[in-house]
């Protein structure tokens, strides 16, 4: 089933408006650069959007900026919601992303149970 013409133009829009920190992470994430495994930027769960989806792992990966410290309750419904649609979630930070990304790639990594490799240069 697709989504309806306003998420898509939602998805859309979020992919067009991405962080600093996405783009970065996306750059890591890209052309099966980890484990051969496909990610998906701005995907769609149900009634929600992640900001990376690895279909096949069944992982979705979220980036928190400074004002996810306010909304930490809906995060965390979010992500029970998301699990309970058989995902896992792992979330990092902008923060995180921009000052650390080998140390956020060797997580993903140890996350899926996959050896530690060097992270591919944005």
């Amino acid at each position: 089933m697709s989504d309806p013409p306003d998420k898509l133009q939602r998805r859309r829009d979020l992919r067009q408006r991405s962080t600093k920190a996405e783009h970065l992470l996306w750059s890591a994430l890209r052309n099966r650069n980890i484990a051969d495994l496909k990610f998906r930027r701005q995907h769609s769960i149900g009634p929600w959007i992640g900001d990376f989806v690895c279909v096949e792992a069944l992982l979705v990966i979220e980036l928190d900026g400074g004002y996810h410290d306010l909304i930490q309750d809906e995060d965390q419904h979010r992500s029970a919601m998301i699990e309970q649609a058989g995902f896992r979630v792992l979330r990092f930070t902008n923060e995180e992303v921009l000052g650390n990304l080998e140390g956020v790639v060797i997580s993903i990594r140890r996350f899926l149970g996959l050896p530690e490799e060097e992270a591919p240069s944005p």
